[in-house]
């Protein structure tokens, strides 16, 4: 049925037939649910600890990062420790995003605002296309958690080279909120869409 001004009518809204113009449009509805369930269910990934204190002996957020991970399925093809200078993060993350075999790229720590946190400086840098959204529901979810202080993380997403690159902040209760809440979920659909 064509409606003159080109829009759909209610019977036509439940439907995935449009009618704009005279012409019929098919609409194909992939829910979010068959996004995920067709998205990768194991994702290699390179984890970055960015710190100017952090050992691997005590580099808590780091191992948490890891092991929450492996837990879910996934494959951690390395990690590091690199001091929090612009140049060090640069190059550690390139190295790994020139990587072939890495879909992903997870930072942790220098996402705060002290002179020598600079990590969001540099991955905002090589993102090519970002993901606003990972940060603002971060900080949505850690405000629930700790209040206005959240506004202070600079945690972020987007996609580099191909690959998925998200920096979180260094402290394990942010590893665990960002990773349970939002990068667990998701990882495998990112990695489809960045693919398609």
């Amino acid at each position: 049925m064509h409606v003159p001004d080109g829009r759909p009518n209610a019977t036509q809204q439940t439907s995935t037939t449009y009618f704009l113009s005279r012409t019929p449009v098919i609409i194909s509805r992939m829910s979010h649910l068959e996004h995920r369930a067709a998205s990768p269910a194991h994702i290699r990934c390179y984890v970055l600890t960015i710190s100017d204190t952090r050992t691997e002996e005590d580099d808590t957020g780091g191992q948490l990062l890891r092991n929450l991970l492996v837990q879910d399925g996934h494959e951690v093809i390395g990690h590091a420790i690199v001091r929090d200078e612009a140049a060090s993060v640069r190059a550690a993350i390139e190295r790994q995003l020139d990587i072939k075999e890495v879909q992903a790229v997870i930072t942790t720590g220098g996402t705060g605002i002290s002179r020598r946190d600079g990590t969001y400086e540099v991955v905002s840098g090589l993102i090519e296309k970002r993901i606003d959204g990972f940060g603002e529901l971060f900080r949505t979810l850690s405000f629930n958690e700790i209040g206005p202080s959240a506004m202070l993380s600079r945690a972020c997403a987007g996609v580099a080279k191909g690959s998925i690159l998200i920096s979180l902040p260094g402290s394990q209760n942010a590893v665990r909120l960002g990773m349970t809440r939002l990068v667990l979920p998701e990882l495998g659909h990112l990695v489809r869409e960045v693919n398609r």
